[in-house]
């Protein structure tokens, strides 16, 4: 792999399904514990329902689904990591938040192939830690989400 430049050396990190994330902080606006959440009637199905953030409504995006990965245990609440993508905020659901790291002088990587293709579609670079390989998410396309709907093919 050949060597990329970092734009940012700041992220916020959390984790989907054993895979360590990270988003530059500048795209974050926040990290929240669960909400309750309003389910969306036809909405694509990574669209897991809207949350009423302080009376704005904010669209949250189960990370799981949108990476094709696999699905939350059942009982186990996710967290969100609020992010402003394309002039919206959306919440990122995700298993678990990470620490505020700066990475330093650690070079970012282009994505290797071996990544679920799912997961390679939305990670921009990646970057070896002592902790593990930090996924560098862009927000703007986790955040969007295929079209396909929960209930397609029903009136």
């Amino acid at each position: 792999m050949s060597a990329i430049a970092t734009v940012t050396d700041r992220y916020c990190t959390f984790w989907a399904d054993g895979l360590y994330f990270g988003v530059p902080v500048s795209h974050v606006q926040e990290v929240l514990r669960y909400h309750d959440m309003t389910p969306v009637p036809r909405a694509p199905e990574a669209v897991f329902g809207l949350i009423n953030l302080r009376g704005q409504i904010v669209t949250a995006v189960d990370l799981r689904h949108r990476l094709g990965l696999a699905p939350r245990p059942e009982g186990q609440l996710p967290m969100n990591v609020v992010v402003r993508s394309r002039d919206e905020v959306v919440s990122l659901l995700v298993d678990d938040i990470g620490d505020v790291i700066n990475i330093g002088d650690a070079t970012a990587e282009e994505s290797p192939p071996t990544l679920p293709a799912g997961v390679r579609n939305v990670v921009t670079e990646v970057i070896a830690l002592p902790e593990g390989i930090l996924l560098v998410l862009d927000a703007d396309l986790a955040a969007d989400v295929p079209t396909a709907r929960r209930d397609a093919g029903t009136p």
